[in-house]
């Protein structure tokens, strides 16, 4: 096993999300997230259990793989308790949700198949073969560094044509990307609803359909989304007046008017200007707000129209007592989920563990999203100076925030420094050679 070790700090939270596996194998978790945080070059299983020195006992740490994917839905929930007890929430927790896919490669990766690609890049590749992650988040809004994605849990989703080469022992059922995100919510509602706080979740235009708004309405979860410009929306049915007989029946739920999106956008009148904190920085914009019934979304929502450059765009928000501040900023913070992709992919390297097994995938992609998510935990009050020294790059912006990777780099650090002033002969070295071992591991990490 390496010689070094995850700081003091981190033992508890390791303990916290190994009570949920079996005790013969809940010892082999923290030495495989000090192989996921050492590891070089292609971020291979290989290459964690080379960096952590596992090399031995790589049959026992791949079954394990097996193993914790199967138990990602309750490791999932010590990962945000963790987050809970260092980031104080507000009355209101905003939460993401998005997919991303992870390109793999070869006929025998269990889960597989082709999908779209939502980043065709140069070549205008339209598909890509791999795997698709339905991901929830926390979004959270650091005092210094703006809004910060916290991935807490994913679905995997496997097409209906693809689900026919799994076995069936693995017990796994085909479910849509608007069921999957259903399902998260209802998780969700399920570890949080003894907080007593408002659940806020804002997702993309693609998940704004019945199935997830119908779930989260029953769960009693505010949804925040992009709306389509010929969405179906109807006005809002009269107020009874006071005094007046009471009708037969429930009372209406839709108006009998249908309200169009262009002719309102095209409207010259009605327009206001108002500024926002739209991400990190102050942004002056044109909009208009009304409100509406729209029937996926089982009733009544507010509608916020926003001029853009060239064009306009519609959101939508299921609280109709929600402010057009609140629903702007909770789309502009859903690009904090969007970062956190490129973080796992880039600086992880989701994607990259070449292990063919279904729940092994599905375990890989959420250590490293439990690893992203503990990172950011452990920097979120240490200062600046301390995740990241930029006096060798003078051309670089000294007050900009510290990167992911910033973070990921100061936590081997410690690791490191950590596991030389705790060797017996570190003592007896001079202050040259101490000196050289602390400029040889701030420039290996």
């Amino acid at each position: 096993m390496a010689p070094w070790t995850l700081p003091a700090e981190w033992k508890p939270w390791i303990a916290k999300l190994a009570g949920w596996l079996h005790a013969r194998n809940a010892h082999r978790l923290q030495p495989l997230f000090v192989g996921l945080l050492f590891a070089q070059g292609r971020r291979t299983v290989a290459s964690w259990l080379r960096a952590a020195e596992l090399g031995h006992d790589f049959r026992a740490y791949y079954y394990f793989l097996g193993s914790l994917g199967r138990k990602t839905n309750q490791v999932a929930v010590s990962v945000l308790q963790i987050a809970l007890t260092v980031i104080v929430p507000g009355d209101r927790l905003l939460f993401g949700l998005d997919d991303t896919p992870t390109k793999r490669f070869g006929p025998q990766v269990e889960g597989a198949g082709i999908h779209h690609n939502p980043t065709p890049g140069p070549a205008g590749q339209k598909f890509l073969y791999g795997h698709v992650w339905v991901t929830l988040a926390w979004l959270v809004r650091h005092p210094r560094w703006g809004t910060i994605a916290l991935p807490l849990l994913a679905c995997l989703y496997v097409r209906q044509k693809d689900l026919k080469r799994l076995p069936s022992w693995y017990r796994v059922v085909f479910q849509t990307k608007l069921e999957m995100a259903a399902a998260l919510v209802q998780w969700l509602v399920t570890w949080l609803k003894h907080l007593g706080k408002t659940l806020w979740l804002v997702a993309d235009g693609a998940y704004a359909k019945r199935p997830l708004l119908k779930a989260a309405r029953q769960a009693g979860v505010v949804i925040v989304s992009r709306l389509r410009c010929d969405a179906a929306l109807w006005s809002v049915p009269p107020t009874p007046r006071a005094g007046a007989p009471k009708r037969r029946g429930r009372p209406r739920l839709y108006g009998q008017e249908k309200l169009s999106l262009v002719k309102r956008a095209a409207h010259p009148r009605g327009w206001q200007t108002g500024t926002f904190t739209l991400y990190g920085h102050a942004v002056s914009k044109t909009y208009k707000s009304f409100l509406a019934t729209y029937k996926p979304a089982g009733g009544l929502i507010h509608v916020v129209l926003v001029k853009e450059d060239q064009e306009w765009r519609a959101y939508f928000c299921t609280d109709p007592a929600a402010t057009v501040r609140d629903i702007l900023e909770a789309v502009a913070d859903r690009a904090a989920i969007e970062q956190a992709f490129h973080d796992l992919k880039e600086v992880h390297g989701a994607g990259q563990q070449q292990v063919r097994h279904y729940w092994a995938s599905v375990a890989a992609y959420h250590l490293q999203l439990w690893w992203h998510t503990l990172i950011e935990v452990w920097a979120w009050d240490r200062p600046q100076r301390e995740l990241c020294d930029r006096s060798a790059r003078p051309w670089d912006d000294a007050t900009r925030r510290p990167s992911h990777a910033d973070r990921r780099n100061a936590l081997r650090r410690q690791c490191l420094l950590q596991a030389f002033r705790e060797d017996p002969t570190h003592g007896t070295l001079s202050r040259k050679l101490r000196r050289l071992v602390a400029s040889t591991v701030k420039l290996v990490s």
